[in-house]
């Protein structure tokens, strides 16, 4: 059973930087693309940025291009979102994703994914 397990959240000021990682065990972490996501208060879940499975490719929601980075370490199984310049709008529960089925592709929608870790609080205050 494929596991992930976040962390890194906290409360940070406007303008400030977190670095999210999340822990993957279960299967061959490098064989498979891995994504991020967030859910803000009141708001449906939305895709971050994802990236393929020896970080070669990335991509990124338009809201946090220029802002923040995933990035992964397959000796350590674990897939990081680096998020700088931080806005009080980024606040939100940050989650982990992994597909089920290998390959690249680009996958925005949360139904493209299979499992999920239990997500991280970032809050930022303004």
């Amino acid at each position: 059973q494929v596991q992930l397990v976040e962390s890194g959240g906290g409360l940070v000021q406007a303008g400030g930087s977190l670095r999210l990682s999340c822990a993957a065990s279960g299967r061959t972490f490098s064989s498979y693309a891995m994504g991020w996501f967030r859910r803000a208060p009141g708001k449906e879940r939305e895709f971050v940025a994802t990236i393929d499975w020896n970080g070669g490719d990335t991509y990124y929601a338009d809201s946090v291009k220029g802002r923040f980075t995933i990035s992964r370490d397959n000796a350590k199984n674990t897939v990081y979102l680096q998020m700088n310049s931080l806005k009080p709008e980024d606040t939100a529960v940050y989650y982990c994703a992994a597909p089920s089925t290998a390959g690249w592709v680009i996958r925005m929608k949360d139904d493209e994914y299979t499992y999920w870790g239990q997500g991280t609080q970032v809050t930022v205050s303004s």
